[in-house]
């Protein structure tokens, strides 16, 4: 009976700790329009790896890129969970960023 309690003590630590990394993530975003569809692309993918690391995290995962393709435009969508590594750098807008 003791083991089980204790087992169950430590199952319950271990969420509590796997809860507590997970909660430095988040789902992060860019967004890029441009006249064809492959600058578009380009845009939102390079702004969103340089979002995240403006905003001190590192992606996780895939990153999940939606455009469409208007009249005069195209607008791309790329969005990628990332997770905090170190503190935030000083960038000046999505695309210049400046070592720390």
């Amino acid at each position: 009976m003791r083991s089980l309690k204790l087992g169950l003590a430590a199952a319950a630590v271990m969420c509590g700790l796997s809860a507590t990394a997970h909660a430095d993530c988040v789902k992060v975003g860019a967004v890029g329009e441009a006249v064809t569809h492959d600058i578009a692309y380009l845009f939102s993918t390079h702004g969103l790896a340089n979002v995240i690391y403006g905003q001190g995290r590192v992606g996780k995962g895939p990153v999940h890129t939606k455009c469409d393709d208007g009249a005069g435009t195209s607008t791309c969508h790329s969005s990628q969970l990332a997770c905090k590594v170190t503190t935030p750098k000083t960038c000046l807008g999505a695309w210049l960023c400046f070592p720390a």
